[in-house]
């Protein structure tokens, strides 16, 4: 089996991204699954980003020590290691957390899930920005 997961653009504005992604483990858990694929967003009259700045992170974690969430380039880049319970986390007040475009990868948004157990959950919004 697999985990069932889905991944929501709830806000697709000129400027800014809103995704959703959940899940609901069946034991399996996730690894470097990609979330956000910046190739596929355009912004701003048609632009296609190049990479991201993340400027906050509602989230709602029940059942996994840690979900995890990088850009992608050979060596992941971490956005954010998100604990078990529901908060919120800001980056908007220092202008965003934004992808530092390290060599190789791609700077899509990966997910892995960190102590998965069958039944565990994770509902995380993502409010991003798009750079070229």
């Amino acid at each position: 089996m697999a985990d069932t997961v889905t991944v929501e653009t709830l806000f697709d504005g000129r400027k800014r991204k809103i995704i959703n992604l959940t899940g609901i483990s069946d034991g399996t858990g996730e690894t470097g699954v990609i979330k956000m694929d910046i190739s596929a967003f355009t912004f701003d009259g048609g632009k296609v980003p190049t990479y991201t700045t993340v400027d906050m992170i509602d989230f709602d974690v029940q059942g996994y020590t840690s979900i995890r969430l990088y850009w992608d380039h050979t060596t992941d880049d971490e956005i954010a290691i998100i604990p078990a319970g529901g908060n919120t986390i800001h980056f908007g007040a220092f202008g965003g957390k934004t992808d530092p475009r390290t060599t190789g990868g791609t700077g899509d948004i990966i997910l892995t899930t960190a102590g998965h157990t069958s039944g565990a959950t994770y509902n995380i919004t993502m409010y991003v920005r798009p750079k070229v």
